[in-house]
């Protein structure tokens, strides 16, 4: 009989058995010293080196919520709602709030990180985070990231909203492509969308202008402009171009700068069209962020 008993079965439901009947004391014994427990303390983290929203901004915002906490017993205080109010708040994508055995309320904050900051036809600004949103802007902090104005009609409520026109996911594709390259992250400091509603890049080296068009084939276009900022331009001179339009798949089509009035007959000839600068331009390494061009 004994020899039927499936001792393995048994041991498994024994220590299930046990194991639940640990948790419920552990529960239970958490809830007697919530119960018993005031807080003692609130401690606040925001990592990071962003600084849209301080600390006295976050207790702000718990004790309009919670009311004063410190003093008061853990089981009068919601932590839901604190919570849920930290959410609420712009700047803030991730909010966690929780209270330990020794009576201190953990607060965890994780900030919106800006990508670029738009100045739209209405005279608004914004900034669109690295998730794609829109945030507005804070009076006690201004991020250092990249600039993009002109013709951009997209409205903003005030309120964190997703990006709504083509234009606009354009400009967040191409800030992002900058920015995770160490070379252009340096050389690219503004985006201009002009009346073609095309993109145009403003470059903090050289006294030219960079038409992109859109945001579609980023890695060619980009790839081509090195190549001719490699082979062409330090050979022509910096300042030989007054547009350099790289929108078009296999070409680079330039349009000199009128340096001189007596120059000007020859110089209103049709733009120099290169292509044979970036014919081999498969063979440019794929991360330009190891190569100090300028």
């Amino acid at each position: 009989m004994l020899k039927r008993i499936n001792w393995k079965a048994v041991f498994y439901v024994f220590a299930w058995v046990i194991s639940l009947s640990g948790l419920l004391v552990l529960m239970s014994f958490i809830e007697t010293q919530k119960v018993s427990t005031v807080c003692k303390d609130i401690r606040i983290i925001i990592p990071g080196n962003q600084n849209f929203i301080e600390r006295a901004e976050v207790n702000g915002i718990l004790k309009v919520n919670g009311g004063p906490l410190i003093g008061r017993q853990l089981k009068n205080i919601n932590i839901q709602k604190l919570e849920a109010a930290l959410k609420a708040n712009p700047f803030i994508e991730f909010a966690k709030v929780y209270a330990d055995m020794d009576g201190v309320i953990q607060v965890q904050i994780r900030q919106r990180e800006p990508l670029l900051r738009v100045f739209n036809m209405q005279n608004q600004d914004f900034y669109i985070d690295y998730n794609g949103f829109k945030i507005p802007t804070s009076d006690n902090f201004t991020a250092d990231v990249l600039v993009a104005n002109g013709f951009i009609p997209e409205n903003f409520t005030g309120n964190v909203d997703t990006l709504k026109s083509k234009l606009v996911k354009d400009l967040f594709r191409t800030a992002n492509y900058i920015a995770r390259d160490t070379l252009w992250s340096h050389q690219i400091e503004q985006l201009y969308v002009n009346q073609q509603s095309e993109i145009e890049l403003v470059p903090r080296v050289g006294d030219h202008k960079i038409i992109l068009g859109n945001a579609d084939s980023l890695e060619v276009k980009f790839r081509n402009l090195y190549v001719f900022y490699k082979n062409a331009l330090p050979k022509l001179g910096w300042e030989t171009y007054k547009t350099i339009n790289v929108k078009y798949a296999n070409q680079i089509v330039c349009e000199k700068n009128i340096i001189d009035s007596n120059q000007l007959k020859s110089t209103l000839a049709s733009p120099v069209i290169v292509s044979s600068v970036i014919k081999d331009s498969t063979k440019i390494p794929q991360d330009t962020t190891k190569i100090n061009a300028f």
